[in-house]
């Protein structure tokens, strides 16, 4: 999974669509687009913010870590009950 491939996912599940997230993170709509398509690399703190602005703190350790997001996400949700 690529890091644009995660951050669209994690923004989908979170039900925020594009437009929305560019005005979060002081970003236009079209530079979401291309990070998601992994088409323009981004930096840390935009990786950390859209995370915590999607929930997905979690999943996003995990890419950084190696580990499959997807694994990580479905342990918290077992722990928490919400599976």
């Amino acid at each position: 999974m690529t890091a644009g491939m995660l951050l669209k996912t994690v923004r989908e599940k979170a039900g925020i669509s594009q437009e929305k997230l560019a005005r979060l993170l002081h970003r236009t709509q079209s530079c979401i687009s291309k990070i998601e398509q992994d088409k323009k690399t981004l930096d840390v703190t935009t990786f950390v913010n859209w995370t915590k602005i999607t929930n997905a703190s979690e999943a996003g350790i995990a890419f950084l870590y190696g580990i499959d997001p997807a694994t990580i996400m479905q342990s918290v949700l077992q722990v928490t009950g919400a599976a």
